[in-house]
C-alpha cells in the first residue's frame, strides 16, 4: 500500500438528488493544488460505496501518477453522512434509479469545476494567467457506474475522456422486460438480496417508471454512437456478472471505442471487500496502468 504522507486529502459534502448529500473524496500529491489540470471523478457500481474494497487504494495510485482523484457516494446507494460504509438507508436505496445518479454525476462535476476556478482565483485575477485553461476531467466507473459515467460523457462537454470497467452495455433490458414486472407493480417494491451483506434490498417500481420515461436519454448504445471523446471499456473474461459480450457491444456501436479484455479477471478485477492486501492481484494492475495509459494519452 501506498502511504498516506504523500497525499493531501479532503473530504466534502455537497446536495444531490431530492435534496441528499453527496459524499465526495478528494485526493491528490501533497505537491499538486487541489484541482489540478487533471483531474479523475470515480463512480462506483450497483450496491457499492466509494470505499468499497481496494478503492482507497486505488484513489491513492491515480493521485501518485500527478491526478487529482475525485470520488463519491451516489445520493441514493444506501449509505449515509454518519455510515458511509454500510447500507443502513434502504428506503433511499429502493428510491434510486438512474436518473437520479446522472443527476447526482452532474453535481459532482459541477463542484469539481467550481472547486478548480475558487483555488485558482488568484489565477483568474492576475494578468499574467487571464488565459487559464479549464482542467481536464476524465470519467472512470466500475459496473453501472462506468454505464452512467458513458451515458454522462454524451451528454456533457467539459468531459475529455471516459474509462468504464466492466460495465453493461444494457442498463434497460432487465428492468423494463422483467418477468417479474407485473408482481412488481402490483406490490410496488422488489427486492434484491446482497450476498456479502445478506440483505434483501427494495426496489421500488418508480425505477420502472423512470427507465420507461428516459429510455433514450440511459440507451448506451446510442450513447456511443454519438459520443465524441475518447473511451475505452476494460473487461475481464471471466466476468460472470456482466458477461463479456456487454464489451464486444459496445466496440460494435463505436469503432473508435478502445476494448481491452483483460485474461483471468472477473467482475471486480479479482479483488474483494474488505481489502487488505497490501500489492494488487495482477488483473487489477492491468486494469489501473491500462486506464493511466489511456487518460495520459489524451
Amino acid at each position: 500500500m501506498i502511504s498516506t504522507k504523500l497525499f493531501s486529502q479532503n473530504q466534502v459534502t455537497i446536495e444531490g438528488s431530492d435534496s441528499k448529500p453527496i459524499l465526495i473524496d478528494t485526493i491528490s500529491l501533497n505537491s499538486t493544488k487541489f484541482n489540478c489540470c487533471k483531474v479523475i471523478i470515480f463512480s462506483h457500481g450497483f450496491k457499492g460505496f466509494k470505499d468499497w474494497g481496494p478503492f482507497n487504494e486505488i484513489a491513492k495510485f491515480f493521485a501518485k501518477s500527478g491526478y487529482t482523484f475525485v470520488k463519491f457516494n451516489f445520493s441514493h446507494n444506501g449509505t449515509t453522512l454518519n455510515d458511509s460504509k454500510n447500507f443502513v438507508d434502504l428506503e433511499a436505496f429502493g428510491n434510486n434509479n438512474f436518473s437520479k445518479e446522472l443527476y447526482d454525476l452532474g453535481c459532482v462535476i459541477d463542484w469539481v469545476y467550481y472547486s478548480f476556478k475558487l483555488n485558482h482565483q488568484e489565477d483568474f485575477f492576475s494578468k499574467k494567467n487571464n488565459q487559464l485553461q479549464n482542467p481536464k476531467v476524465f470519467l472512470l466507473g466500475h459496473s453501472r457506474g462506468g454505464s452512467i459515467s458513458i451515458l454522462k460523457s454524451s451528454l456533457d462537454k467539459r468531459i475529455s475522456g471516459v474509462v468504464s470497467w466492466a460495465s453493461p452495455s444494457d442498463l434497460l433490458s432487465k428492468i423494463l422486460f422483467n418477468e417479474t414486472m407485473n408482481k412488481w407493480k402490483k406490490n410496488n417494491v422488489t427486492y434484491i438480496y446482497n450476498s456479502r451483506t445478506k440483505q434483501n434490498m427494495p426496489l421500488y417500481y418508480q425505477f420502472v417508471e423512470d427507465c420507461s420515461s428516459n429510455r433514450e436519454n440511459l440507451d448506451i448504445r446510442l450513447a456511443l454512437k454519438k459520443i465524441k471523446i475518447p473511451h475505452l471499456q476494460i473487461h475481464g473474461d471471466l466476468d460472470t456478472t456482466v458477461l463479456l459480450q456487454s464489451a464486444y457491444d459496445m466496440k460494435s456501436w463505436n469503432e473508435s471505442t478502445d476494448l481491452h479484455i483483460i485474461k483471468d479477471a472477473d467482475h471486480v478485477f479479482n479483488v474483494s471487500h474488505p481489502y487488505n492486501s497490501k500489492e494488487f492481484p495482477k488483473q487489477l494492475e492491468e486494469a489501473l496502468f491500462t486506464t493511466l495509459s489511456f487518460f495520459n494519452s489524451i
